[in-house]
């Protein structure tokens, strides 16, 4: 199973990004999506996230409004639409995939570690916003 982010790079404050999350070897509408970020310095934390019952979405209170995830299941990837980006975005984002919405959730909320065991993650892609 692997999973990969890709899509960042280097942008101008209030611009917009695309992030994609793609996986072999598993088939993404069968799990819960979770985005998550890892600045400098800083804990992993839960960015957005999308069930696999309902496919309803979680944003954290810092991106809502701005940050949009979806899917594609013929495409067998979870995206990350990102707005009016701003500096304090810039971190690596990493996608997990978990069989469970109510971990993804826990997960997204409150702890990334709690999906350690259970998930499937995927290398990072650099998000840098900067002037």
């Amino acid at each position: 199973v692997q999973l990969q982010a890709s899509g960042g790079g280097l942008v101008q404050p209030g611009s917009s990004l695309r992030l994609s999350c793609t996986a072999s070897g598993i088939t993404l509408e069968y799990y819960a999506i979770g985005w998550f970020r890892q600045a400098p310095g800083k804990e992993r934390e839960g960015v957005a996230g999308i069930s696999k019952s309902d496919s309803s979405t979680y944003y954290v209170d810092s991106v809502k409004g701005r940050f949009t995830v979806s899917r594609d299941n013929a495409k067998n990837t979870v995206y990350l639409h990102m707005d009016s980006l701003k500096p304090e975005d810039t971190a690596v984002y990493f996608c997990a995939a978990d069989p469970s919405d109510n971990r993804l959730r826990a997960g997204l909320q409150a702890n990334w570690k709690y999906l350690q065991a259970s998930s499937h993650w995927g290398q990072g892609t650099q998000v840098t916003v900067s002037s």
